[in-house]
């Protein structure tokens, strides 16, 4: 009976690497093929790694919370073992090859989910349980307490608590059915609640170096991804040069078209019309004219994308931000687009992207508007050399060039600002390349057909 390697998936161009969250398998389980065996966590998604054989698990090399990098063995399969599987074996101990390699990419995120997962008060004089990075997580963004969390009731392994029990502990807490104790004590992962009779909150870092925090304050460690999105803000800042340049819109006939068509539109082909398709549209016909800022930089090399794929900001059920990518933009009309921007602002929201939806991405579209914001200075999305913002859809009096003469009348105004690698970008492509997507949104045909 031969043994397969189970190996770490590469999950994108960019992802040198991943976080173990959980084990589906241990060994001696029988496994089949395309069978969930470990759910994993890069810095853009979490994601499940199935089975590329059918047998029996041999050996687990790694542990939960290790970081591995893409490519190295994981587990062993041991094909055509399933009917003549013992009783499971012991966890093996991480292979000796692969312990310095893992070592070696050990990253700040893994150390605190390390530190949170360690020692935990016991609940009802029970022993301390395990919780995964994601449960951590979202009690972190939740409020959800250690005390509350020893206290959920676990249906996983060994009475774990899994992503379904606090997500139905956190929605029976906002429907009244449970109260949250009003002390909260909580452990470096989460916030940590302010004594009543003190000016001073006291917080222990990773490092067991001791801060002193005046006045009345709330002391709430980074989840996971908000660390990997700082760390990704910095090192495009230390990367790029970053130039901003800004303009306006008059996009008044492309609002007027959606109204008129949208509910038509939605009717016949079950999606609905919002702005970003429209968007994405005029970008990608400026991209055809500007290619410069479809590319990356590799050194002194320029590397100029045929491809055109669009990342768009969008907001997941944490608050954080993720940027899934519309593959082939430039091949889409306007209902591929919709559906492709309604399909994965909802996985966003329901947490379903999979890995290959954030990669390959080759310029990002941001709509600062939808939180009301007039403008922004966006940070681009690193290996990319440029990102544009849309503001908020504003209507104000504008002065009006007629054949007749000057006249004001009552616009909708948005404003554009994109944000650029200077290292390849001068202002002159940059500020050329925003105004002409401003003039394809001014130039909306309002007499277009759905």
């Amino acid at each position: 009976m031969a043994v397969v390697d189970l190996i770490m998936p590469k999950l994108g161009e960019s992802i040198m690497e991943a976080t173990i969250l959980k084990w589906h398998k241990q060994p001696g389980d029988p496994v089949k093929m395309d069978e969930t065996v470990l759910e994993i966590a890069t810095d853009k998604v979490d994601s499940e790694v199935p089975s590329t054989a059918e047998g029996v698990i041999e050996e687990i090399l790694f542990n939960v919370n290790d970081v591995v990098p893409i490519g190295t063995a994981i587990a062993r399969i041991r094909v055509g073992a399933a009917e003549s599987a013992q009783a499971p074996a012991a966890p093996s101990a991480p292979a000796a090859s692969a312990a310095p390699a893992a070592a070696a990419v050990e990253t700040a995120p893994a150390v605190a989910v390390q530190t949170a997962t360690a020692a935990r008060p016991a609940a009802n004089g029970t022993a301390n349980r395990f919780y995964s990075p994601l449960v951590l997580n979202i009690a972190a963004s939740e409020g959800v307490s250690m005390v509350d969390l020893e206290n959920i009731p676990g249906t996983g392994n060994e009475g774990r608590v899994t992503k379904k029990d606090i997500l139905a502990f956190v929605e029976a807490r906002k429907s009244g059915k449970t109260i949250a104790p009003s002390v909260t004590v909580t452990d470096n992962r989460n916030a940590v609640a302010q004594p009543a009779s003190k000016a001073d909150v006291i917080a222990t870092t990773t490092d067991n170096h001791v801060v002193s925090y005046s006045g009345n304050a709330e002391i709430i460690e980074m989840d996971r991804m908000r660390k990997l999105i700082a760390e990704h803000m910095v090192r495009s800042k230390h990367t790029s040069p970053h130039v901003t340049s800004f303009t306006e819109a008059d996009v008044t006939n492309m609002v007027l078209w959606r109204d008129r068509v949208k509910k038509e539109f939605e009717k016949r082909e079950g999606e609905k019309l919002t702005f970003t398709p429209l968007f994405i549209e005029a970008i990608v016909r400026c991209l055809k004219k500007y290619p410069w800022l479809n590319s990356s930089l590799d050194g002194n090399k320029i590397i100029v994308k045929k491809d055109i794929n669009i990342g768009m900001a969008a907001a997941l059920p944490s608050g954080n931000l993720i940027v899934p990518v519309i593959k082939n933009a430039d091949q889409l009309n306007l209902v591929g687009l919709s559906k492709q921007v309604n399909g994965l602002a909802n996985a966003a929201r329901n947490n379903k992207l999979k890995p290959d939806d954030t990669q390959g991405g080759t310029f990002t579209l941001t709509n600062v508007g939808t939180f009301g914001s007039l403008m922004g200075t966006p940070i681009i999305n690193q290996p990319q050399v440029a990102i544009l913002a849309v503001g908020a859809i504003k209507k104000r009096p504008m002065v009006i060039e007629t054949a007749q003469g000057d006249s004001i009348a009552i616009r909708h105004m948005m404003y554009l600002s994109m944000s650029y690698d200077h290292r390849i970008i001068d202002g002159a492509l940059g500020a050329t390349f925003l105004n002409a997507v401003a003039k394809e949104l001014e130039q909306f045909d309002p007499a277009r057909t759905v």
